[in-house]
């Protein structure tokens, strides 16, 4: 979460809400490039890759008539305008909040690779999309976009120039018994030839059994067909809290590559990338080090074990790993209706898993630490912003946005870009000292995303809009 762009803007104004609606005027704005609606939940943050902007949202605002109701969307939109290039139209599982959340929408952000985009969808899928969509014909080998899209047991809609492109898809409630709890949530990680997903297992709706135990939490699949390669087979599942939403990481240290995931158990993994023949004659993800992210502390006290919904309890992995310089960062936290509560941060060796330094001033937080010019930015769910040594660990300074944090912090040109839940963009000075706030601006809706920097433009998005923040403003 940090950018070696420059040239980014420090202050921004966005504009006011015409009356009680979603439409905003920015006339009088500063720095606007321009802002694209959305629907009513966006998720993630937005990826920019060669013209185009990709990102996830539902369908609360219908671009396309054909699609009614709630309906989970892919978007594809113009890097230069924010105009609408072309969509896809995921169906909702039916399950309800269990499995796949009403009207959520894609909470994956898009890992693009060349001419593919990969997305985790709320149906439990991972889908590889043709980043031009339909726009130069219907390629791959899935040519059914038109029945994929209205859902099972419903007539076909008709495919045009603006709807998504699926090369493959793999089911992984079909293909692994995984059950999602309350929506799948992770993005794609692809290293070489392969793809590596959380399946977002977890429990049902008494958040106490756990349906699919045995299921895997992380698998590998080849990024061309979709084919399964491998899957960790250590007990992840058995040992799962509430759900595996965590985004595995690369972690390379000299030629060797490794796998960073933090599982829903509350611990850290380091798997090995190619796939390994177990005794069984299963393939599976071998297994090089894992690290317990909680203190010993949260998990059981005078012998006796601490209960998970606990303030002072265990909590999963939710962030995305971060590896840096031989070493790998990750904070725990839980799901945000769980409210806050104790929570941790550790880094620790990426060849071995052991502890460097942990810093437990931090509460609960779902958010990936940002780490720039020997200064490590984290946020927690109450809504603070944390500064530290990169090197020890020492805590340096402590910032409150004021509203409770989803998002994770971008260290962008000297700045720190983060939103919170309240809908207040806050943009900090990135430096050792005391953090100084340059701008705390209203973008009219809760945000959720994280900030991203690319060619001269910090992209944002609220639940309702997306914001493409830029010196150079354009139409």
């Amino acid at each position: 979460m940090a950018s070696t762009e420059r040239a980014l803007p420090g202050e921004v104004s966005a504009g006011e809400p015409v009356g009680a609606t979603d439409v905003l005027d920015v006339s009088k704005a500063k720095n606007v490039r321009w802002v694209a609606k959305l629907g009513s939940a966006s998720y993630g943050n937005v990826t920019v890759s060669k013209g185009r902007i990709f990102l996830g949202t539902n369908n609360a605002t219908p671009r396309d008539p054909k699609l009614k109701g709630d309906y989970s969307v892919v978007m594809a939109l113009d890097e230069r305008t924010g105009d609408l290039l072309w969509q896809l139209g995921v169906p909702k599982l039916g399950a309800g909040k269990v499995s796949d959340w009403e009207f959520l929408g894609i909470c994956s952000s898009p890992a693009v690779d060349g001419d593919v985009a990969y997305v985790v969808t709320n149906r439990s899928e991972v889908i590889a999309l043709d980043v031009k969509g339909q726009a130069n014909g219907n390629q791959g080998p899935f040519k059914d976009e038109g029945t994929y899209m209205a859902g099972p047991g419903k007539p076909p809609l008709a495919v045009s120039k603006t709807d998504g492109d699926i090369l493959w898809r793999y089911d992984m409630r079909k293909d692994l018994g995984v059950f999602p709890h309350n929506v799948t949530s992770s993005s794609v990680l692809v290293l070489g030839d392969r793809l590596f997903v959380s399946t977002s297992n977890g429990v049902d709706w008494s958040h106490r059994n756990v349906p699919a135990p045995f299921s895997p939490a992380l698998v590998a699949l080849d990024k061309r067909t979709g084919k399964l390669l491998a899957e960790e087979a250590v007990g992840i599942s058995e040992r799962t809290m509430h759900a595996n939403w965590s985004s595995p990481t690369a972690v390379k240290t000299g030629k060797r590559a490794s796998v960073a995931f933090g599982a829903g158990d509350g611990f850290l993994y380091a798997f090995e990338p190619k796939p390994t023949v177990d005794a069984e004659g299963l393939s599976v993800l071998k297994e090089r080090w894992r690290y317990d992210a909680n203190p010993a502390s949260y998990r059981s006290v005078d012998g006796k074990p601490v209960a998970y919904a606990r303030r002072n309890g265990p909590s999963e992995i939710i962030a995305t790993p971060v590896a840096h310089e031989g070493r790998v960062c990750v904070a725990i936290g839980q799901d945000p209706e769980h409210g806050t509560g104790a929570g941790s941060l550790s880094c620790v060796d990426a060849k071995s898993g052991k502890l460097v330094w942990r810093f437990d001033g931090i509460g609960r937080s779902i958010s990936t630490v940002a780490i720039a010019g020997g200064l490590l930015v984290a946020a927690d769910l109450s809504g603070r912003v944390y500064g530290l040594d990169w090197e020890t660990g020492k805590h340096l300074w402590t910032h409150d946005t004021g509203g409770h944090i989803w998002s994770s912090p971008l260290i962008a040109d000297g700045k720190v870009y983060i939103g919170n839940e309240s809908g207040f963009l806050t943009i900090l000075s990135a430096t050792r000292k005391a953090a100084t706030v340059l701008q705390q601006v209203d973008l009219h809706a809760p945000i959720y995303g994280s900030a991203i920097a690319a060619n001269g433009v910090v992209y944002i998005q609220s639940q309702t809009h997306l914001w493409a923040f830029s010196k150079k403003t354009g139409k």
